[in-house]
Parts: structure tokens; C-alpha cells; sequence
């Protein structure tokens, strides 16, 4: 069987997340992705704990399907030898500060020139141009300056990022997007092109209804914890053993909900609508959370779910390592490790009728492919110990 993208090769130039998750993604989809690291390697090498038998739980998580090359990009023969694999390459990518590819000698212009096909796809803090390019550019930072944590938390409260890094990863899928449609492009032009994704503009860009409120009228949107700024009842409610999520979202639903709930308080005509419910929301979320606090969260589910109103817990990883749904969708698998034997982690989320992603490699040890990959550039077993020993390669 093949995958949709058996024949694209990569070379992976990115460390840390939203440049190794773009990677990872396009390796699952069956790209040849060839890691090259620094002789220190991948700063997550060494982040942890966790750590599974020395190996970063963090790396772990985003370098599957990958083969690692070491090579020193600092030294002449270093570049020389990416540049052989820049010529039988289809895509770069890179997650280094705005000019470092440059100070290198390998900047687009450059990678064009050996080879006009290429697609270079660079995924910064602030993006390749503005007045922010040159800034450092950190997760964290993107979820503040792009909005992000201004809505998030409880209102009134301090400014909340999300629980994980989700402008890191976002600019990582967009990046990917970039790639797709450069790639589409150039079966018709030839030519390849250059992919700018930024953390900045993907938080940005995901403020949607939020920015068309804010069109609309002028005021900035506000915290509201669990809750939606334009749907009522649309959040986290309270049971008596934990949290769930009620998500009531046209009046369709609500008619529904309140012959489910049997309350005549919730018949009457200030709830009749979603923009009354809006207008009236703290009345209507009080009443509900004193009535959720009767049973416990699995048995509000199970009651509201019944009337074909959607609704879920709360989970925690732990409740979603065991969900017969996430089993079923086969998105925590195991993968063999030759370190480490079966070690489980996330599985792919695309799925393709005909041409699957698979799990094919555990993420690979610091240089592990660099003979092999070297050996395919036709270089020698005696010119691949000399790049070793002059710290070359490793």
C-alpha cells in the first residue's frame, strides 16, 4: 500500500515543536524525512524529566518516522554535504530565527540556485518580514501578543495560555498547508517557492468570530471562562463529582433541552432564543449550575446525551488513554522502539480511505542514519570517518 506521499523527500532542519510536529506530520503521511541535527542535537533531547529510559519524553513525542543526520552546517564540507542532499530533495524546512539560514550560507536564493524546485518552508516567531522579524519567538509569546490569553481564563481573572502549545503547533500545521499547495503548485510551474508561517499570524488568524465581534462592534472580546461569547448554554458546567461540557447550539436544541430537564424556568420567554439566552446568560448559567450540582457529570451526559444534545466530560488524559472511541480511532498506538521496546504515543489524526499514513519508525537516536544517508551520497567508508573525526558528522 502505498501513502500520499511516498516519493516527497524532506530535509528537516527544525528543532524543538512547531517545526518537528510539521515534519513528523509530513513523514506519517509518508514522506522520506531526513533530520539533521547539530552534533549537540535537538535541544529536546535533553528536556525532562520525563524521561523513558534516558530518552526525552518531549523528543519522543514529535520525531517519529524520521532518520537523523548529523552535520556541521558551520563548516565548508557541513554545507557541502547538505547541499547534495538539497539537490535530491523536495522540500526544507526550518524554524530558526528570520536570517539564520543566510549567516549560514543557506538561504532560499541559495538552496534555488542548486535547486529551483525546492520548497523551503520557514516557520518563525513574527514571520520573514514586519517590524518584529528579527524578534526571538516563543510560544507563549505568540498566545499573549496574538490575543489568544486576553479571552482565555475566568473573566476578571489574570490572562490564562493554553494548556499546551498551541501556537507552536498550529504554525506548524499551516506551515504544512503551505507546503501542500506549493508542492500542488509546482507540478504546474516547475518551480518551488518559499513557505512563511509565523506563531503570530496563525493566533492571529484564529481569532475569527472573535475579530468579526470586535468588526461588529468595536469592543474587545472578554475572558469567559468555559463559555462562548455568541451560543448560550455553550460551556463547562459543574456536576457533582467533576465537569462537563453542554453545548446547546441553536434553539432547536434547547427546545430539546428543556423537555429533557422538565424545569418551567426555563420555559419562559427570556430563554425562548439564543440572543435572549445571550442577553440573560448569568441568570440562565446560575440556575443551571444549581440544578447540575444534583448528579453526578456521567450521569448528565448520559441524560442530556439520550435527547441528541451534545455533551461530553471533562477528560483528563488519563480518561482518554482509556476511551473505547480514542481505541477505536487508533489515536494512541504503541510503536517499537530499539531502545526502548513498545512505548505508546499519539496516532495520526488525517485518515485517508486509500492511502493511509502509517507508523513506520520510532524517533530515531542522535545521528543514527548519517553513515546510511552518507553512503547514499556516494561518499566513502573512509571519507565518512574523516567527517567524524574532524566533527563534521557524528
Amino acid at each position: 500500500m502505498t501513502t500520499p506521499l511516498q516519493g516527497i523527500k524532506v530535509l528537516d532542519l527544525t528543532r524543538i515543536l512547531s517545526g518537528p510536529f510539521c515534519t513528523m506530520t509530513l513523514a506519517d503521511l509518508g514522506a522520506e524525512v531526513t533530520k539533521i541535527e547539530s552534533p549537540k542535537g535537538d535541544d529536546t533531547r535533553q528536556w525532562g524529566p520525563p524521561f523513558i529510559e534516558d530518552e526525552s519524553a518531549y523528543f519522543l513525542s514529535v520525531n517519529r518516522n524520521k532518520k537523523s543526520v548529523v552535520l556541521n552546517l558551520k563548516e565548508e564540507k557541513g554545507k557541502e554535504i547538505f547541499y547534495k542532499l538539497v539537490e535530491d530533495s523536495d522540500i526544507v524546512v526550518e524554524n530558526f530565527r528570520p536570517g539564520t539560514l543566510d549567516r549560514l550560507g543557506i538561504g532560499y536564493e541559495s538552496l534555488k540556485k542548486a535547486n529551483p524546485g525546492i520548497i523551503l518552508a520557514s516557520i518563525s516567531g513574527f514571520g520573514q518580514t514586519g517590524p518584529y522579524a528579527k524578534k526571538p519567538g516563543y510560544d507563549v509569546l505568540a498566545q499573549g501578543m496574538g490575543g489568544l490569553m486576553s479571552v482565555t481564563g475566568e473573566p476578571g481573572g489574570t490572562p490564562v495560555k493554553g494548556g499546551y502549545s498551541l501556537a507552536d503547533i498550529g504554525s506548524g500545521m499551516w506551515a504544512i498547508i503551505g507546503i501542500l499547495a506549493a508542492l500542488r503548485e509546482r507540478e504546474i510551474s516547475g518551480e518551488g517557492q518559499w513557505v512563511d508561517s509565523s506563531l503570530l499570524d496563525t493566533m492571529v488568524s484564529w481569532q475569527t468570530y472573535l475579530a468579526g465581534n470586535y468588526f461588529a462592534t468595536k469592543e474587545d472580546p472578554k475572558p469567559l471562562g468555559g463559555a462562548h461569547p455568541n451560543i448560550v448554554p455553550y460551556e463547562v458546567f459543574e456536576a457533582s463529582d467533576g465537569y462537563f461540557i453542554l453545548a446547546v447550539g441553536n434553539d432547536s436544541l434547547w427546545e430539546r433541552f428543556v423537555e429533557v430537564m422538565d424545569d418551567d424556568v426555563l420555559r419562559e420567554e427570556r430563554f425562548s432564543t439564543n440572543p435572549k439566552r445571550v442577553e440573560n446568560r448569568d441568570v440562565l448559567v446560575t440556575l443551571l449550575n444549581d440544578r447540575f450540582k444534583e448528579k453526578t457529570k456521567n450521569e448528565w451526559v448520559e441524560i442530556i446525551e439520550s435527547a441528541g444534545i451534545p455533551c461530553g466530560p471533562v477528560n483528563k488524559f488519563s480518561d482518554i488513554l482509556n476511551d473505547p472511541h480514542i481505541k477505536a480511532r487508533e489515536m494512541v498506538v504503541e510503536a517499537e522502539h530499539p531502545k526502548l521496546g513498545d512505548f505508546q504515543m499519539l496516532g495520526i489524526p488525517v485518515k485517508l480511505s486509500r492511502t493511509p499514513g502509517e507508523i513506520g519508525s520510532a524517533p530515531p537516536a542522535l545521528g543514527e542514519h548519517t553513515e546510511e544517508v552518507l553512503r547514499e551520497l556516494g561518499y566513502s567508508d573512509e571519507e565518512i570517518d574523516s567527517f567524524s573525526n574532524k566533527s563534521i558528522t557524528k
